[in-house]
């Protein structure tokens, strides 16, 4: 019988891109199925040879193993972040247990690890990105646990198993619990203080469910300016109980247990392979080498900025007496009062600067700006299957002759099948084997403010500048030319990730970009060069206080990987511990922050959170020298891109830098950007 899955027929997959408008739910496991057959058959094949191991034959042939595994792993797991349902949410235990098994088989191959072992010690002449390679695929054995032997080997497998469906269960509940809430508000003196943009969203959010009046919802464009401008105290208070319980209900959708169950599975692992903690197990692998440096870098910072936080304490404080509060203030006061201060110090509003920053020309701005600093084109490709109707795709080309260089695909806003918060992620990844470039397929997901009745999407200065962070990543991605597709893109330590979306971010305080496309979307008027001033001035409101929140994300995802004996304790009082030293505010009985950090308990950044704060080091470092030398400055774009957007994993992350710097970063530029240095 013929077989018409459309991931195992290639005749869909029409240059390269997903066949969105064919993929159903039931063709996932009987692909990866397949993909596992097949990719069994290839390992085999280098086991069998009789040649003597070599680069070629072993470690580039693994390279090349596993197409349609991968082919059919990311259009799940990306479809699954990004318009997810039931039946998918059912699919995912399975599918990731099949992953993982095949995994461990080929890691726990003896005679496979012995050729790559043989190729690691032969003392082959290779390139500098071919010792990386190989270097890569060693460890990757051994930390896989090729090393193991009987019982530990057989716990290894069984640990992997149990994370890999945990994550996945962690990060259903947070959904489950994000979706469930809404506030339905059908007293319109309920809205008092809220901005028309905000009002008429809500209107459209309960237009959307079938009911009247106003809805809010716990995702970001509907929570944020609600917790920001809403004068009934008692619904910010509700509003901000919903989003810091989740995950902490008691109930089905609880991650209490969760969490103790992934952060014990991983200390396991990290003693298995002979370490005294999980951070110890996974900083051996980033530039930030142990737990010792961080934990440094995140109290340095602390130091350095803590005072000012404690001064942005008072400052609200004393904003919301002069308003006549006289209570304490208390976490759903901190939006609504700080937005009060901005107001009155910068005369600034979120009201003031989204007219001028309608998403279309947002999108065209970004894209003339990548034009302008890496020479890329982005034409829409309208005949490229979608995920979504939301979902907009370009081809990006390069060059003087537009070699196709990337797909992009952009989706904007929150949905009920999606997960919270925006990130860069891909479909395919870039490699050049035998001098076939194959382009990657890059997708941009956010949650931004939709379009309105009568309003096209009107971005936040927020929100802006999350763009700049996302298409950040996806030139990290987009550019990348190496020949491996285990080092191209952002397959980078993750402390060195950071580094290109926190970059780009720079360009939103620049007046000289801001200048050459923010108009109103009513008029056409351009962006007054006063308004610009008032956003450039307004960059630091806070910024004590968002040091030290970082600050205490990194430190509390420290302290759950630095464990050195399983943890049986209460989450939530553990967590309080961690964190209560950067938390200027008081806590609130039956909240938390942990049961839906989805960044160490569901992605990759377990140890690695202090990652954002240390490539603001760097990034902050970096920018210094477009500063110098002009921000479209065409020879130091393209150094950034020849040492660093286009290398991938081909070099240690230090060396890629020092590259493009000519020297190591150094922390006073973050505190100097950041306004904590003290005067």
């Amino acid at each position: 019988m013929k077989n018409n899955n459309p991931f195992i027929v290639d005749d869909y997959w029409k240059n390269g891109v997903p066949p969105f408008d064919v993929i159903q739910n039931q063709h996932y496991i009987p692909a990866l199925d397949e993909g596992i057959k097949r990719a069994k058959k290839e390992v085999n094949a280098i086991v069998d040879q009789k040649n003597a191991p070599d680069f070629k034959n072993t470690i580039v042939a693994l390279e090349q193993t596993g197409q349609l595994i991968e082919r059919v792993a990311s259009v799940f797991f990306n479809l699954n972040e990004a318009e997810t349902n039931a039946e998918m949410q059912d699919i995912a235990p399975q599918f990731s247990a099949m992953l993982t098994d095949y995994a461990n088989e080929v890691n726990l191959n003896k005679q496979l690890f012995e050729k790559v072992q043989f190729v690691y010690q032969a003392g082959e002449k290779l390139t500098k990105e071919q010792t990386q390679l190989l270097e890569k695929t060693y460890k990757g054995f051994v930390r896989g646990g090729a090393g193991l032997q009987g019982a530990d080997k057989e716990r290894f497998k069984d640990i992997s198993r149990q994370l890999s469906k945990l994550t996945l269960f962690f990060n259903k509940n947070v959904l489950a619990e994000t979706n469930a809430f809404t506030l339905h508000i059908e007293n319109e003196a309920d809205l008092a203080g809220l901005p028309q943009f905000v009002v008429d969203a809500a209107h459209e959010e309960a237009k959307a469910l079938g009911k009247s009046d106003w809805v809010f919802t716990l995702q970001h464009p509907s929570y944020v300016p609600f917790m920001q401008y809403a004068d009934n105290r008692s619904l910010r208070e509700t509003m901000y109980k919903a989003f810091a319980t989740r995950g902490n209900n008691n109930n089905e959708h609880d991650n209490k247990e969760t969490i103790k169950e992934i952060v014990n599975l991983r200390l396991e692992k990290a003693r298995l392979f002979g370490y005294n903690s999980y951070a110890d197990f996974v900083l051996e692998e980033r530039m930030a080498q142990n737990a010792q440096n961080v934990n440094d870098l995140l109290q340095n910072l602390f130091d350095a900025g803590h005072s000012f936080a404690l001064d942005d304490k008072k400052a609200v404080e004393e904003m919301a007496r002069e308003l006549g509060f006289d209570g304490r203030l208390e976490r759903w006061d901190w939006g609504y009062y700080s937005e009060k201060l901005r107001k009155k110090q910068y005369t600034i509003t979120d009201e003031m600067t989204k007219p001028y920053f309608e998403l279309s020309n947002v999108i065209d701005a970004v894209f003339h700006l990548a034009e302008q600093l890496y020479g890329l084109t982005f034409k829409p490709a309208s005949d490229v299957p979608v995920y979504h109707a939301d979902v907009q795709v370009f081809n990006v080309f390069a060059g003087e002759n537009e070699r196709l260089q990337a797909v992009l695909y952009l989706d904007f806003h929150p949905r009920k099948g999606k997960g919270q918060g925006a990130w860069m992620t891909t479909f395919r990844e870039q490699s050049n084997i035998n001098g076939e470039f194959v382009c990657p397929l890059v997708s941009l997901v956010t949650n931004f403010t939709k379009p309105g009745a009568k309003t096209p999407s009107l971005l936040t200065f927020d929100e802006v500048t999350t763009f700049l962070h996302e298409f950040g990543h996806a030139l990290h991605a987009m550019l990348s030319d190496v020949v491996y597709e285990s080092l191209s893109c952002t397959n980078v330590y993750r402390d060195f990730v950071e580094l290109p979306s926190q970059m780009h971010e720079n360009w939103a305080l620049e007046k000289e970009w801001l200048q050459k496309w923010a108009c109103h979307y009513k008029t056409k008027e351009p962006i007054p060069d006063e308004l610009i001033e008032k956003i450039r001035n307004a960059r630091n409101f806070n910024s004590g206080y968002q040091n030290d929140r970082q600050i205490s994300f990194g430190w509390v995802d420290m302290a759950w990987h630095t464990l050195t004996q399983p943890f049986e304790g209460d989450v939530v009082a553990f967590e309080k511990s961690a964190m209560s030293a950067a938390e200027p505010l008081p806590p609130v009985e039956g909240t938390a922050f942990c049961t839906a950090f989805g960044h160490i308990f569901a992605g990759g950044y377990a140890a690695g959170y202090y990652g954002y704060k240390w490539a603001e080091v760097l990034d902050a470092d970096a920018f210094e020298l477009f500063k110098e030398k002009g921000i479209f400055n065409q020879s130091v774009a393209k150094k950034f891109a020849d040492t660093i957007l286009k290398q991938g994993g081909s070099d240690h992350p230090m060396t890629l830098y020092k590259a493009f710097r000519g020297k190591e970063p150094s922390v006073e530029a973050l505190l100097e950007r950041s306004g904590l240095l003290k005067k």
